[in-house]
């Protein structure tokens, strides 16, 4: 497996995450629905990654699902990966964050939203933090 540009061993992980943040990204569980902290907010700006703080998702790009999680209909360009999912006996497609590994929740097509993509990022609350439209991350400059 390809070494991750934010990876560590899980034992760091386990020491800087919540437990449940620690659940989430890193055992690629999920939070009950409609109990997360983004679910129906909409402030204008940038979510990260809790594990990493590598941008995922831009505020214009989320909408109201009604899925009882944060639904955005693309990601940043590079900073999601896609990967087959077959726990639950059922196939799925989980997205995680490119730079750490870090489970985000599922990615579901063709569900007839009017989003430019048909597509809904499914994301765990947990597995982000948000970073408002006067933040240096949300201004492209995450080092100030």
């Amino acid at each position: 497996m390809a070494q991750l540009p934010k990876g560590k061993p899980e034992d760091e992980w386990r020491a800087t995450l919540t437990p449940e943040q620690f659940r989430i990204l890193r055992q690629k569980g999920t939070e009950r629905a409609s109990t997360g902290e983004y679910d129906k907010f909409y402030e204008e700006g940038v979510y990260t990654c809790a594990g990493c703080a590598t941008p995922l998702y831009k505020s214009k790009t989320k909408f109201n699902s009604g899925c009882g999680w944060p639904a955005f209909f693309d990601a940043i360009p590079g900073a999601v990966s896609r990967h087959e999912d077959r726990a639950f006996g059922t196939i799925r497609t989980e997205i995680t964050c490119s730079a750490c590994g870090g489970h985000l929740g599922h990615v579901f097509k063709g569900e007839g939203f009017s989003t430019p993509t048909d597509e809904r990022h499914c994301v765990n609350s947990v597995s982000l933090t948000f970073h408002d439209k006067d933040s240096p991350v949300a201004a492209g400059n995450p080092d100030k």
